[in-house]
């Protein structure tokens, strides 16, 4: 197959060839249905059928001449069945039907594909009838919506759905599925008017290149490039290779400069505060930066109440960077990168026509956009990894407008039938899988396929991150103090053990440490601190199946603290500032601490710095001869014997003489140099 550009890949008019192709199957009709249908699954079957000019009998037989086992097991061979016809039948129809977003019997038709999805056994359903109060939920959108590529994209499919049923309850009406095709239609038909020369001629883009978005046509509602304090309105282009910004000039706009998302040169777009003379006072701007660029730019999208249009363009520009980003990341080129860049171009489709159907953009629009919600998934990356394999191995899937084909011999043989003779390849002309199942495009009939497993383990993972978010938001606590008395009740296990530590070494109970200093010396001397670890390790765990074992019944464990002491807001003001005090003390010490070591390494006080290189000589060489458990026994004896009768005196003079010794070493005076001066 020859290589195609994106344009004409996603705008793509049908030849005569493909017209005589429909007309012949609108007068092709059948009235056999299949008794192991629902009444509706047998119609749209029989749709199906008409679709691909055979009977319903020669696509069952197909099915079950390619489809494994498991896949013909009574419980799934309904649904198998049905996924099979309307896999096919929408992988001739989205490339041969022209314009058949708009098509009202088209979005009919994918409509009751997913409601005979839902029911397509035999005993499931009783009735054929179909009306406008009829709606579809999660698994069926979410299996039959990714088969036509501009509705839908299987990574992003999920919050799609979720995105369109926020106000009708999780389930999709046809109303709002039937308008919702209208608004991509809209998209699409907009972004291909963005290619006229009359707005992008001063561009000088590639053949290739498509618009995907420009914004500052309007006087009204310009883009501002931030370029340190200046300033200057413009228009912003975005297409799927770059970034170009024209400044207003007198007459027309100025020469284009171009920022390129397709080379590596570590971009950096994140939003941006903006105001005169370098202010920050609006958030409503984006900040862009390379490698390429000295010093990074803002682009402003002024606008009174929000900033939903800066997060617009935003996500835009950060998918078309991430696309990018997939391509170097996983090799690709020619036509494989072509279906990359309309992977990319189609989310943002998406995101226009979701934003233009509930009137505003979607509270987080990076979860409409393929490569920007798989590199915020847990366990992305290997989405992204299933993600590329499938494009590697396929021939450009559904995307690509495919090479034309003799309609005679189709019409004579039937597409079915031609596909499965002798080669047994899928209809759609997608990457034939190793994998058990039927693959059409890219979903497997009777299994998932890599790709949907990685999508389906990331959504578990997911769930359990939102819910463990969920608990985050509930214990945060809008009070210091409470705050504070929180971390002490938490830390009150750990603060228990340090006074016992702190009581044994005070002797409060010479017993009790007597027996903890002959127990801990043996342990020493033995060289068994390395098992103090695991034992601790396993101890732990021990715990643990403890607390689970007596938990078991309690379905919520709380832990309890006890409640801060009642302060008002001016006590909570004062104990800040005594703590902010204390923190700043400790930093006055920390310098002089460091200050003093200045003085004695660079010999500032001779009598000083000479007692000090005893003392790191003596230690050099103690650490040097003496086995490291002998050293670490005599710490720790000296540590827990201080506060015994026979040796507190000794040690009491001893810290004075050391104290006097440190407070005896002056600083070295600290200035801070001037400020350079810039050179005109």
């Amino acid at each position: 197959m020859k290589n195609r550009s994106l344009r004409d890949l996603l705008f793509n008019e049908p030849s005569k060839r493909q017209q005589q192709l429909e007309e012949q199957r609108i007068c092709c009709g059948t009235s056999r249905w299949i008794k192991e249908l629902s009444s509706l699954a047998n119609v749209v079957v029989g749709q199906c059928a008409s679709i691909l000019l055979v009977e319903p009998g020669e696509l069952q037989r197909h099915f079950e001449e390619g489809a494994t086992e498991s896949a013909k097991h009574h419980l799934k061979y309904a649904r198998n069945l049905l996924e099979y016809c309307c896999f096919q039948a929408l992988s001739v129809a989205t490339a041969r039907v022209p314009g058949h977003l708009s098509d009202k019997d088209f979005g009919r038709l994918t409509f009751d594909m997913m409601l005979a999805w839902e029911a397509p056994g035999a005993s499931d359903t009783p009735s054929v009838k179909v009306d406008v109060e009829s709606t579809v939920g999660l698994s069926a959108f979410a299996r039959i919506a990714p088969a036509i590529p501009v509705v839908a994209d299987i990574v992003t499919v999920h919050r799609q759905f979720e995105a369109l049923t926020a106000s009708t309850g999780g389930r999709l009406p046809f109303p709002l599925y039937d308008k919702y095709l209208g608004e991509l239609d809209k998209s699409m038909k907009a972004m291909k008017r963005l290619a006229a020369p009359a707005l992008v001629s001063s561009l000088n883009l590639d053949k290739e290149e498509l618009v995907i978005d420009i914004d500052g046509i309007t006087i009204t509602q310009p883009v501002l490039q931030h370029v340190g304090i200046s300033t200057w309105p413009g228009r912003l282009t975005l297409t799927d290779r770059g970034l170009y910004f024209e400044k207003v000039g007198a007459v027309s706009y100025d020469k284009p400069k171009k920022f390129d998302l397709s080379v590596d040169l570590k971009h950096v777009i994140k939003p941006d505060w903006t105001g005169p003379w370098g202010l920050r006072l609006f958030d409503k701007a984006i900040l862009y930066k390379s490698d390429a660029m000295q010093e990074p730019i803002s682009f402003e999208f002024p606008e009174l109440r929000c900033h939903a249009r800066r997060d617009y363009w935003l996500n835009i520009i950060r998918e078309v960077a991430l696309a990018h980003n997939f391509v170097r990341k996983f090799h690709l080129g020619g036509a494989h990168q072509t279906e990359v860049q309309a992977k990319a171009v189609l989310g943002i489709v998406r995101l226009c026509a979701t934003r233009a159907l509930v009137h505003l953009l979607p509270l987080r629009p990076e979860l409409l956009l393929t490569f920007s919600l798989a590199n915020q998934l847990p366990g992305g990356d290997l989405v992204l990894e299933a993600l590329a394999d499938r494009i590697c191995k396929g021939e450009l899937g559904a995307l690509v407008v495919r090479d034309e084909v003799d309609v005679k011999h189709q019409a004579a043989a039937g597409p079915v039938i031609a596909s499965f003779s002798g080669s047994n390849k899928p209809l759609s002309g997608a990457f034939v899988s190793k994998e058990e199942g039927i693959p059409i495009g890219e979903v497997l009939v009777g299994n998932m396929n890599n790709l949907e497993k990685a999508i389906l383990n990331s959504r578990i993972y997911s769930k359990k991150v939102e819910v463990a978010q969920t608990t985050i938001e509930g214990v945060k606590l809008d009070d210091l103090g409470k705050k504070l008395a929180a971390m002490k009740g938490l830390l009150e296990p750990l603060i228990a053990c340090g006074l016992r530590l702190q009581g044994i070494a005070a002797w409060k109970d010479p017993y009790q440490t007597i027996t903890f200093l002959l127990v801990s010396t043996y342990i020493i001397y033995r060289n068994w601190l390395g098992y103090v670890l695991p034992t601790m390790l396993a101890l732990c765990v021990g715990y643990v199946l403890r607390s689970r074992h007596f938990r078991r019944a309690s379905k919520l464990h709380e832990i309890v603290v006890p409640p801060p002491p009642k302060q008002s807001a001016i006590e909570q003001l004062s104990d800040l500032q005594r703590t902010f005090t204390q923190l700043e003390g400790s930093i006055q010490t920390a310098n002089i601490t460091l200050l003093k070591l200045y003085t004695l390494f660079i010999n500032e006080l001779p009598e000083a710095t000479d007692q000090a290189i005893w003392i790191i000589s003596g230690l050099a060489v103690g650490l040097a001869w003496i086995p490291f458990r002998i050293i670490f026994l005599v710490l720790f004896l000296d540590f827990f014997t201080r506060q015994h009768n026979l040796r507190r005196e000794s040690t009491e003079r001893f810290i004075q003489r050391l104290r006097e010794w440190w407070h005896s070493i002056p600083v070295v005076p600290i200035r801070f140099a001037e400020p350079k001066c810039k050179t005109q």
